[in-house]
Order: C-alpha cells, then sequence, then structure tokens
C-alpha cells in the first residue's frame, strides 16, 4: 500500500507540523463522566488521567459496559465531562464552544466506527470525498485517491456500500477518515464485525497510519489485538487499572490470530 503523504493547501506535497507535535498531543485529567438513567446515577469514567504527546498506536482495552467508547467520544469532542478537563491539540474541549468543538472536529480528529456509517447513495469515491471536504481540504481528490490507493480500494471506487463486502467497507470508511488529513485517528471496534482475516488486514493499514506519524487509538475488547500496540490502556469499570506497553513489546499483525 501507497506511503501515507501530507499535503499543503496548494496541493503540493509538504510536512505536517502538527503531526507529532501539539497536533497529537491528548490531556485528561481527574476526568469523570457520570449519565443520569432514569432515577439511577451511572458512573461511566471516573478521575481518569491520561495523557498521549506521541504518535503510536495506542489500544484501550476492556469488556464491554467499561467505559471505553465514552473516552473515545470524549476525546473526540463528541460529548463533555461531568468534571475534570479534556483538552485535545491544546483545546481545553470542556470550555471549548460548540463552534470551536466543531472545528476541533473538523481539523484534527477522524472516526472509525465499528458500523461503517457509509452513505448508501454514494460510490466508495464519494464517501472517502466526503471526508476530504468535510475537512475543507483544497486537493480533496488527490486525498481521496490516494486514501483509497492506501487501503486497496482504488479498483472499487466506482462502487456502492451495497456492492462491496463487510470488509471492503470498513476499509472505504478508513480511507474516509485517512483522507481527512487530521492528525489523530479513533477507531471505535474496527475489527468487530469482520472475519479474522479481514480485521487483520484492517490492523495492518491502523498500524501504518501510526508509523506514518499518525496518533491512532483503537477501543476494543479484544485482548488479542491489543499485542500489537506501542501502548494498551486497559479500563474496567470506568477506572483505568492499567497503562503499558504490551507483555513481551509489540507483536506484527502476522503473529495475531483470534
Amino acid at each position: 500500500m501507497a506511503d501515507r503523504v501530507a499535503f499543503d493547501e496548494t496541493g503540493s506535497e509538504a510536512v505536517d507540523a502538527s503531526i507529532g507535535h501539539a497536533g497529537t498531543r491528548i490531556d485528561l485529567d481527574e476526568l469523570t463522566k457520570r449519565y443520569q438513567v432514569g432515577e439511577v446515577e451511572v458512573t461511566a469514567l471516573e478521575n481518569i488521567n491520561l495523557h498521549v504527546d506521541e504518535a503510536a498506536f495506542v489500544v484501550i482495552l476492556g469488556p464491554s459496559g467499561c467505559g471505553k467508547t465514552t473516552l473515545l467520544n470524549m476525546i473526540g469532542a463528541l460529548d463533555t465531562p461531568t468534571s475534570g478537563s479534556v483538552k485535545v491539540a491544546g483545546i481545553d474541549l470542556g470550555r471549548a464552544s460548540s463552534g470551536e468543538r466543531a472545528e476541533m472536529r473538523r481539523n484534527t480528529v477522524s472516526f472509525i466506527f465499528q458500523t461503517f456509517n457509509l452513505f448508501p447513495a454514494l460510490t466508495a469515491y464519494e464517501n472517502v470525498r466526503f471526508g476530504a471536504d468535510a475537512a475543507r481540504r483544497s486537493d480533496a481528490d488527490d486525498r481521496t485517491r490516494m486514501a483509497l490507493d492506501q487501503v486497496g480500494l482504488s479498483p472499487r471506487q466506482d462502487h456502492f456500500p451495497h456492492q462491496l463486502s463487510g470488509g471492503e467497507q470498513q476499509r472505504v470508511a478508513i480511507a474516509r477518515a485517512l483522507a481527512s488529513g487530521n492528525p489523530i485517528l479513533l477507531a471505535d471496534e474496527p475489527t468487530g464485525e469482520l472475519d479474522f482475516r479481514t480485521g487483520v488486514q484492517i490492523l495492518q493499514v491502523l498500524e501504518e497510519q501510526a508509523r506514518a506519524g499518525m496518533t491512532v487509538l483503537v477501543v476494543t475488547h479484544n485482548r488479542e489485538i491489543s499485542r500489537i500496540a506501542d501502548r494498551v490502556i486497559e479500563l474496567s469499570s470506568g477506572h483505568i487499572v492499567a497503562d503499558g506497553p504490551p507483555a513481551g513489546g509489540p507483536a506484527r499483525t502476522s503473529d495475531l490470530q483470534w
């Protein structure tokens, strides 16, 4: 697959100065999130302290209901904390206006969801182009074609989602995130509905992005996936219970099995 290339606003190749620096820094301090469910108050996250300041492949690991997706939503400015602070790329999301939060999502973070969230009436190319257009990239066509090439779907770019397999649809979703050119990639159970072979292909694409300079955060309940991470953050009942490299150091994707 093609190497990731950053472009400046004229469409010329350039080094993205934000990658690996302020553009990828994530700071969560004493973060707590509670929800009111009827008369019951549910604590999803409690006193979370988390700092990511380097381009890396980070896995957030834990069972269903432990707060993984809530944590990802906080970092991606899709939700706000009950208390504590969330700062991404120097922006305090708890104090930011709705417009500032929207701007951060447009220019800093990209999402990959387990359910793909593709537009059924758009081709693979058009779905990916949407990511570049949403980020207001002047070189949207170049970014779109490069992203499709990265995930190996250039030959399928004129196909609609219903004409693609589940793995191909997920690769379109990844390409859409890559086409935005944003330095932080948030993936919520990206392999959850895929077969093993396709899941490994998806993980290889994500790993390549981290090696190329992006900060990639993957939420999963699958402990095997955490073996290839640079850093594993394990959650249990809304608390971080472990944080560090996988035992024995990162494995190769070819060594995975589940």
